[in-house]
């Protein structure tokens, strides 16, 4: 079993940045694939970007290229998302996810979630 902990939403102006955190425990993480999603009200949850197991290999959503950057650190089984220049359409809850294997990017994919952190971008 995994459990999955995020931390470091908040509430932001457009423009700023923010950090968020994955703290993983339960089992090793070392073969999973990582990967944060967002879900804003009224709206299904959505793919922001993943990690491959050894953190070489990322993918990210059209939307949030070259804005965000997701890294991880096996070590201490912790994935982050830093988001840069921040937009009001960021803001959702975001959510850290994992799953073995290869990337997916639908959330069915992915067996094991975090409870989620919020993020709100004010205009």
């Amino acid at each position: 079993q995994v459990q999955l902990v995020e931390s470091g939403g908040g509430l932001v102006q457009t423009g700023d940045s923010l950090r968020l955190s994955c703290a993983a425990s339960g089992r090793t993480l070392g073969m999973y694939v990582m990967a944060w999603f967002r879900q804003a009200p009224g709206k299904e949850r959505e793919f922001v970007t993943a990690i491959s197991w050894s953190g070489e290999r990322t993918t990210y959503a059209d939307p949030v290229k070259g804005r965000f950057t997701i890294s991880r650190q096996r070590a201490e089984s912790s994935v982050y998302l830093q988001m840069n220049n921040l937009q009001p359409e960021d803001t959702a809850e975001y959510y850290c996810a994992a799953r073995p294997g290869p990337w997916r990017a639908s959330p069915e994919q992915y067996p094991y979630w975090g409870q989620g952190t919020q993020v709100t971008v004010s205009s």
